[in-house]
């Protein structure tokens, strides 16, 4: 069953823009991620299988069992995996907050861009944190749409990432989470915390990031939540039209664009 949670949805449009984001990000989030041959990891929350490509390509010699609560999230992954040629990923079904796990089962927790979009996210982290053996360790990342600013600035393209951080709460989520790393980390038992920005900033002089991320990436994401913002009334159609233009139109050759994610990395 789809986890409803999710306030992007499942379409292929939605697996393809959050390849588009893995592969324009791999650098910035993951370089400084890698886990010693035979060690075991688990990936709490894999969806459609983006990270769990690089995480995999960046540690060839660990042992990841990459878990999902949606049946088609994990199939796409599976056969994204083996397209790959890759071979150290399990694959299984399961919710965050009820692993079938043993205790002390993993040397290593991932979880990206997952507390996001749960209700409990803290409580999430608290029920993973069993999972890990003593001194495992534990890395989260996430975004916040609130450090979200850009040029040409405008009012619509400002009100139309706040429809979507408004949506995302209406389901539970936390689409400024972000900022919230450290006290959620800390909170739930975890020691030597720490949490870096990770800056993404983009010009003319980045052609990549333009069209991998400020297009592919972020302005396809405002985008397709779209539909639900004009059935709730959060902006007008053309309001709404308006905004999305006006986010394109920080890729062109004098726009500017910024976002910054967090990550985070614990010990038990």
């Amino acid at each position: 069953m789809p986890d409803k949670r999710y306030v992007h949805g499942y379409s292929t449009r939605e697996s393809e823009r959050l390849a588009d984001q893995a592969e324009t990000l791999t650098f910035l989030l993951h370089n400084d991620t890698r886990y010693p041959a035979g060690s075991h990891v688990l990936e709490a929350g894999c969806g459609t299988g983006a990270q769990t490509i690089i995480l995999a390509k960046n540690s060839p010699g660990a042992l990841i069992t990459s878990v999902d609560l949606s049946d088609d999230s994990l199939q796409q992954a599976e056969k994204k995996i083996r397209q790959e040629g890759i071979t150290n990923v399990t694959f299984r079904q399961g919710d965050i907050f009820q692993l079938p796990f043993a205790p002390g089962s993993f040397d290593h927790i991932f979880v990206c861009f997952v507390l996001e979009h749960l209700d409990q996210p803290g409580r999430a982290l608290r029920q993973l944190r069993p999972l890990l053996k003593e001194g495992g360790t534990i890395t989260v990342i996430e975004g916040d749409h609130g450090s979200t600013f850009f040029h040409p600035d405008h009012e619509d393209a400002r009100r139309a990432v706040q429809c979507l951080v408004q949506l995302q709460q209406q389901m539970g989520g936390n689409a400024l989470i972000g900022r919230e790393l450290f006290p959620l980390v800390s909170g739930a038992g975890f020691r030597e915390v720490h949490v870096s920005p990770r800056m993404v900033y983009v010009d003319a002089s980045h052609p990549a990031l333009v069209e991998g991320f400020t297009k592919l990436t972020f302005t396809a994401m405002v985008q397709g939540v779209g539909p639900e913002v004009i059935k709730q009334g959060l902006m007008s159609s053309d309001s709404w039209v308006r905004g999305v233009r006006a986010l394109y139109r920080t890729a062109e050759p004098d726009g500017v664009f910024c976002y910054t994610f967090f990550k985070a990395t614990a010990r038990k």
